[in-house]
Order: structure tokens, then C-alpha cells, then sequence
């Protein structure tokens, strides 16, 4: 059986094409603890993500944050600066404005939150907080 030249070609050129999509937009983890997991996709597009156990709503509705009355929680702000940090109760906590970047305690790698992200640590949770650009935000213990 003879194949033909052209066909050949257009052949290997359409696997290459298909290699070169797959690694552009695939990212194989070299470790998973790298994995962000999608846990819930919300009707307005908003994105809840788990990190390393802590939770993450990326730009939440108006409604939920009514809701949790996040308007009347305690404010916190703060300037670009690096410090441990424990967290003694759970807390949920909206940012208002900045970015922070987070270390937890024996995990590789960090994530970032910012302006417009709802966020709950764990109790007991361990973390290096480094506010990348001042930050201001709302924080709720639970107790």
C-alpha cells in the first residue's frame, strides 16, 4: 500500500498541531499539592476553589455577602509586610482591596488572594502571610 505525499504531510502536520495545543494548554503537576480543585461553579460565574484546605469564592455575589452580613464584620488593614501567622479559629475573611500571598505551613508552594475574594482558613491553620499590596479587609472568628 503506497500513501501519498501530501496526504503524509497533512497527516504529521495535524498531529504536530495537536501536540503543540495539548502542551500549551494542558499543565501537568509536578506535585499535588500544586492541584487548585474546583468545587462548585456558581450561577454569575464566581468560582469557589479549595488550596491546601483553605476555601476560596472568587468574587461572590452581592446576595451571599448580605447574607453573611459581611458589612458588619471587623476590619483589618494592612501594608506590605511578611509575617507567620496561626490561626486560632476558624476564620472567614473578605478582602476589600490588596493581594496577599499565602505559605501554609508543610505544604509546597503558596496562592494568592485579592480584592473581591472570600476566603476561610481552618482552625489550628498555620500560614506566612505576605501582603504583596495593601490590603484591607473584612474577618469573621468563628466561634
Amino acid at each position: 500500500m503506497k500513501i501519498s505525499k501530501p496526504f503524509l504531510l497533512s497527516s504529521l502536520l495535524v498531529l504536530l498541531s495537536s501536540i503543540i495545543i495539548a502542551s500549551v494548554f494542558i499543565k501537568t503537576p509536578q506535585n499535588s499539592k500544586d492541584i487548585i480543585t474546583m468545587t462548585e461553579e456558581q450561577e454569575n460565574g464566581a468560582s469557589i476553589f479549595k488550596q491546601f484546605g483553605v476555601k476560596i469564592d472568587k468574587n461572590p455575589p452581592q446576595s451571599k455577602l448580605d447574607e453573611l452580613q459581611v458589612n458588619t464584620w471587623s476590619k483589618w488593614s494592612g501594608q506590605p509586610m511578611k509575617i507567620p501567622w496561626t490561626f486560632e479559629a476558624e476564620e472567614t475573611m473578605y478582602l476589600l482591596e490588596g493581594k496577599v500571598k499565602v505559605s501554609v505551613d508543610g505544604q509546597e508552594g503558596s496562592f494568592e488572594i485579592g480584592g473581591g475574594d472570600l476566603v476561610v482558613f481552618p482552625n489550628g491553620m498555620k500560614i506566612t502571610w505576605e501582603v504583596l499590596e495593601a490590603v484591607t479587609k473584612h474577618y469573621h472568628l468563628k466561634k
